[in-house]
């Protein structure tokens, strides 16, 4: 219980620290944890006009996978069905969309590391398993 508790705690704080590290890149900030009945997104941004849909990974160890092998096909195609159903909700059809991944080490005392890996899947490239 308290090992669920502590891994929730460092995955709200390497949300919130992703979403700080995409701002101070000139990101705006749209939404937070956006779920749906089949799907979820940690953040969602905006870089100039197209929409960023961001699954967040904090590890308290460096692991060396790149950013496409961080995200497996089930949650490619989770992420893709939020995204969807975003675009409805808030008639964006016409925008450009894209799909990264905000990789980072850290725990509560150290200054985190942060890779970011931009574009990680096209999607409807995304078959469900």
């Amino acid at each position: 219980m308290a090992e669920a508790k502590a891994t929730r705690r460092l995955g709200q704080r390497g949300e919130k620290l992703a979403r700080k590290y995409l701002q101070k890149k000139g990101y705006r900030y749209l939404k937070s944890n956006f779920m749906t009945n089949r799907g979820e997104v940690d953040l969602i941004m905006q870089d100039g006009e197209t929409i960023v849909f961001v699954e967040v990974k904090c590890r308290k160890e460096d692991h060396r996978a790149g950013g496409e092998m961080l995200v497996n096909i089930s949650k490619r195609y989770k992420m893709e069905t939020a995204a969807r159903r975003f675009v409805h909700i808030h008639k964006l059809h016409s925008r450009p969309l894209r799909f990264d991944v905000i990789a980072m080490v850290t725990d509560e005392n150290a200054k985190p590391e942060i890779k970011h890996h931009i574009n990680i899947f096209v999607p409807g490239r995304q078959k469900r398993r």
